[in-house]
């Protein structure tokens, strides 16, 4: 009897066994699952989320990052501004393509997004192992088919389908810089009215990027990223000592530039790697005595600067 309850369950109700998310965003924000009937290539019965960081695991600036890892059931959650400039952002938080610092490089972000009256649209992809493209096309596929959904929502949301960028942390920038550069033709077969919009961004804001020049060719610029004239215009931020390379930005830049694309790009002498938002101190010395004072690395700032920024481009008004 208990075999054949079991089965009968199982029959019926596949949403029981469906993955069990470790992360859920706050609640009176609109979530939707990327894909009505499953993610390409996904099994059937994936590993549920987990949040992957423990107690040995780093701190930014005091503070534990919720690591989220084993996503199969992608989804984007729409975090709406008090004053609506109708502008939006799709924001891609980082991870090595393994987990997503939902928390520093997501809803961190969202709320300084908000604050400057913009729509945040915070995309939880696919992880692990689904990227770099095209080592693995399962996070484009996602950001590809979240880009699609935003703009068919878009009257619904009073969002302006024409002012809707892309911003990303670490591999997350890389993916936004993937889709900015794929864009021409979705990597999966079509699932409904969303994927016959565009999903070309209006503009890229890559921070502390992965993958833009390959280390293992000296820092030449990816091939997989073809930068073009129809790129979007970016703003480009990275530390010179950031252990992932510099390199990143200044090659990206370089293409953009020579492809007649605008972009900024802000170079820092120090910030490293995986700061998000937080604050990035450096501890300051008088007359070579250490003191226990701090004050924040000049990367910090760079919020404020994409802030103007997006006003030089006319994505705020």
């Amino acid at each position: 009897m208990r075999f054949l309850l079991a089965a009968a369950l199982l029959a019926l109700s596949p949403a029981l066994f469906a993955q069990t998310a470790a992360w859920s965003p706050a609640p009176g924000h609109t979530t939707l699952h990327l894909w009505p009937h499953g993610a390409p290539g996904e099994p059937a019965h994936p590993a549920p989320e987990v949040n992957t960081t423990t107690a040995k695991s780093d701190l930014v600036a005091g503070r534990p990052v919720f690591r989220l890892g084993n996503v199969s059931d992608p989804t984007l959650t729409l975090y709406k501004p008090k004053h609506n400039s109708g502008a939006a952002i799709l924001v891609f938080p980082g991870g090595a393509y393994q987990v997503l610092a939902i928390d520093l490089e997501g809803t961190e972000v969202c709320r300084w997004v908000n604050s400057i009256g913009v729509n945040c649209i915070l995309v939880k992809y696919r992880v692990p192992n689904t990227g770099p493209y095209p080592r693995s096309a399962a996070a484009l596929q996602d950001a590809q088919r979240a880009m699609g959904l935003v703009r068919e929502h878009a009257a619904a949301w009073h969002i302006d389908p024409h002012r809707i960028g892309v911003l990303g942390f670490s591999a997350g920038a890389h993916l936004s810089a993937a889709l900015s550069t794929h864009f021409q033709k979705r990597l999966y077969t079509p699932v409904d009215a969303a994927d016959q919009l565009s999903c070309r961004p209006d503009f890229e804001m890559l921070i502390y990027p992965g993958w833009l020049a390959l280390a293992e060719k000296h820092m030449e610029p990816n091939p997989s990223l073809p930068v073009t004239a129809n790129t979007p215009t970016a703003f480009l931020v990275q530390a010179e000592d950031d252990p992932v390379h510099v390199e990143n930005v200044i090659e990206y830049f370089l293409a953009l530039k020579h492809a007649g694309v605008p972009a900024e790009m802000h170079v820092y002498a120090k910030g490293g790697h995986g700061y998000g938002l937080r604050p990035t101190p450096v501890s300051v010395s008088i007359h070579d005595m250490p003191s226990t004072s701090t004050t924040p690395l000049p990367i910090t700032h760079w919020p404020s600067l994409a802030a103007i920024w997006l006003h030089t481009i006319g994505v705020l008004r």
